[in-house]
């Protein structure tokens, strides 16, 4: 039977991109659906933009090794492509004595997934690096950065179109019909409505990734995880980046919490805290200042009153509620819901941008395999 495309991915995030590039590297004719009217406008571009080395995963996990493979492939992606990046360093901050065994667990676990470069700092040597960090130890890890996602995710898009893809937003998937034989009909929405076949098909759609999945004819409801959403927000200070290096506190529970990071523009932001929401909500309460002082002057105590401003806010595809332990990635194939040639994907949140390329290379090696 002949079909439309090879491989078809519902989502033009960070994510679907990799997937969509893997896939049409080895010659698939590949198609990428977008439910927005830009690609990237969900998970992908309301993060940090920040360059994970992979230092708190636990091993053996998905994200530890995704973070570690994608974060080496993504500095390579960049560099040969000349999308503007930094790898600037982190330092992971014990501000007290009590904070050190935490950082220091955090140290064992990097070295364990790999990680290089890593180094224990006295407060002093902290503070040598970055004179107005309040830091009583602290674990410098060479390997984190920053970067364009924006102009990432336009590099993968090239990449699928000069191989013959595309990639097609203001259309909304609507479901998916397995056909006898193999492969899938599927029916896109939006002015163009219309129905196609595709061989293969990967479903990394974000938030929506559990009604993406139960659209698709079959898919068996007990096989799809809940999903939360998790809002985080994010301050501008008004006035002189005071650190050059990120600057992480120890994480707080189901995220990595708040931070520092001085974007592309040589500005400094602070966020994201965690508030489970039952809405895609992207407000920022400017009220959350206060709080957000208290906690930026427990490693930064020379923050001067009144100088953050609300900046923007993101919300995170989680697999667990308030209190639950955070889980891995999940990537689901045949052995979980028995439909040949489909790839969900679910709880892509960070390090899913760092991750990128690492989960579109073993989407696209598992979906063309030989079985």
């Amino acid at each position: 039977m002949s079909f439309d495309f090879d491989a078809t991915v519902v989502g033009a995030g960070a994510v679907g991109l990799a997937c969509g590039r893997a896939l049409s590297k080895r010659g698939l004719t590949v198609l990428v659906l977008e439910k927005d009217g830009h690609i990237g406008q969900g998970v992908s571009s309301r993060n940090s933009e920040v360059i994970h080395g992979g230092l708190y995963y636990p091993s053996g996990s998905l994200k530890a090794r995704f973070c570690v493979e994608g974060r080496r492939a993504l500095y390579d992606f960049l560099a040969s492509r000349k999308i503007d990046h930094r790898k600037c360093g982190k330092l992971v901050v014990a501000t007290q004595e009590a904070e050190v065994q935490r950082i220091e667990a955090i140290f064992e676990q990097a070295t364990a997934n790999g990680v290089e470069g890593l180094a224990h700092l006295t407060g002093a040597q902290a503070r040598a690096l970055e004179p107005e960090l309040n830091a009583h130890a602290a674990i410098l890890s060479p390997e984190s950065g920053l970067f364009d996602s924006h102009g990432y995710m336009l590099a993968l898009q090239g990449e699928i179109e000069d191989a013959g893809g595309s990639v097609v937003v203001s259309a909304p998937f609507e479901g998916a019909e397995s056909l006898l034989g193999g492969g899938f009909t599927i029916r896109v929405g939006g002015e163009g409505a219309m129905e196609i076949t595709s061989r293969l098909l990967v479903t990394a759609p974000g938030l929506s990734a559990q009604a993406v999945a139960a659209a698709v004819e079959g898919y068996p409801a007990g096989d799809i995880p809940a999903g939360h959403f998790g809002k985080g927000v994010y301050f501008r200070l008004v006035g002189k980046a005071p650190f050059d290096r990120l600057i992480y506190p120890p994480p707080i529970p189901g995220a990595l919490g708040t931070h520092y990071r001085k974007d592309l523009g040589g500005q400094a932001v602070f966020g994201p805290d965690l508030a489970y929401v039952e809405t895609e909500d992207y407000s920022v309460d400017p009220a959350k200042a206060e709080v957000f002082a208290a906690y930026i002057r427990r490693f930064w105590p020379g923050l001067p009153d009144g100088a953050l401003t609300p900046d923007y806010a993101g919300i995170r595809p989680k697999l667990h509620g308030p209190g639950e332990p955070q889980p891995d990635f999940q990537l689901h194939g045949v052995e979980h819901h028995g439909i040949e040639g489909l790839m969900a994907l679910f709880g892509i949140e960070s390090p899913g941008l760092t991750s990128s390329l690492a989960i579109g290379e073993a989407v696209a090696k598992t979906l063309t395999s030989p079985s």
